[in-house]
């Protein structure tokens, strides 16, 4: 009762949680966006979250205020923080509450990950209706637990109906970020110094980065130079200086000899590097996968294979049987096997076509606006 009792503000308020990784948080942007333009700007938006700089930093940019709670999660290898974890829970549960009663929202939309958790539980006590959203083809372990206290369900894949209610759970897709749609090859051409003449193979990590995807493509640069085959590299901002280093051991020439490494991409850029990419290499989250669905980009995905559920795994094999990517395994990511596969699909354009035209049967272009309105939609059973 504390709900309906407290949340008498004109304005209509909405929670929003997740984050840690784009895959997270950009999903959470594009809701946001399609319900401040449903609401016309009359809508207060609150983020609720784990303190990280990355999703601090995206959701300053959108002018949505964020309260910060801890949060834990169970490690799949030995840490120390496995034995402190269980006891942040509780305390980042005691904050979510306390965010809550003074902000109540008239609805949570929840991605998942372990910072979701105590916003949930938190919000499920207050009896606020709450829509969370799964990204990917095996849903989170997080996502199966809140899935006990969710009003809605949304899903990416129809595989993981396997893990929710039915009666509760619609298949949405992956919101994109509508900037990736805008993407102009002529303006990467100018920004990441390329030539139009020559294939660019545009390298993506996700937006932390991976090592073993970079050291994969430090090992071939110098034979892709030799091919005059240009390469846009997301290092991640962690191993940029690295990389960097590493290239210029190399005699490679930064920016002037067809290698470009950005520590991180932001949406105008990297739309624009994928309008450029004659292909990409990619890690199998399930945001880049909808990104590259929406540009119809053929792709070499590499799952990372410490991913939770093994849920990058199953995204990229999902994407592959219909012909939608090329998977490999980080185990197979040797020097002769990706040079193999890079030629083979540079060297096919008929191919590229294909695997983008079938890629692109994963992209919802109405996923943001799908989501938006089943949070609509609880707000207004209130």
């Amino acid at each position: 009762m504390i709900h309906n009792s407290v949340s008498m503000a004109d304005i209509p308020r909405v929670v929003l949680t997740g984050g840690i990784s784009g895959g997270h948080t950009f999903p959470l942007i594009a809701v946001a966006r399609t319900l401040r333009q449903q609401f016309a700007g009359d809508l207060e938006l609150l983020f609720i979250g784990s303190r990280g700089r990355f999703e601090s930093d995206a959701m300053a940019r959108e002018d949505i205020p964020v309260r910060y709670v801890l949060t834990g999660k169970w490690r799949r290898y030995f840490s120390f923080q496995n034995l402190l974890d269980p006891f942040k829970v509780p305390l980042g549960f005691i904050q979510a509450l306390w965010h809550l009663f003074f902000f109540m929202p008239d609805a949570v939309f929840a991605k998942g990950g372990s910072a979701s958790v105590p916003v949930v539980l938190a919000a499920w006590i207050y009896r606020i209706p709450i829509l969370i959203h799964d990204s990917d083809a095996v849903a989170g372990r997080a996502n199966r637990f809140l899935a006990h206290f969710a009003t809605r369900i949304s899903i990416a894949y129809p595989g993981a109906h396997n893990f929710f209610p039915k009666d509760k759970t619609a298949l949405t897709g992956n919101p994109v970020r509508e900037e990736i749609l805008s993407g102009d090859a002529a303006r990467a051409v100018v920004q990441f110094r390329l030539s139009p003449e020559k294939p660019v193979i545009l390298v993506l990590g996700g937006s932390q980065g991976a090592q073993t995807l970079n050291e994969a493509i430090l090992h071939i640069l110098p034979q892709l130079l030799e091919k005059n085959i240009q390469v846009l590299h997301q290092t991640g901002s962690a191993h940029y200086e690295m990389i960097v280093a590493a290239v210029e051991a190399y005699g490679v020439k930064i920016g002037e000899s067809g290698y470009t490494p950005v520590p991180f991409f932001e949406a105008a850029a990297l739309a624009d590097a994928l309008a450029a990419a004659t292909l990409v290499i990619s890690r199998a989250g399930a945001g880049s996968i909808a990104e590259l669905a929406a540009t119809k980009k053929a792709a070499i995905l590499v799952p990372l294979e410490s991913a939770a559920n093994d849920e990058q795994r199953m995204n990229a094999y999902d994407v592959a049987a219909l012909g939608g990517a090329l998977v490999l395994e980080e185990a197979n990511l040797g020097e002769h096997l990706l040079l193999e596969n890079i030629d083979k699909l540079l060297g096919d354009p008929g191919l590229r076509q294909t695997m983008g035209e079938k890629l692109h049967s994963f992209y919802h272009a109405d996923a943001a606006s799908q989501i938006a309105d089943g949070v609509r939609v609880l707000m207004q059973k209130i």
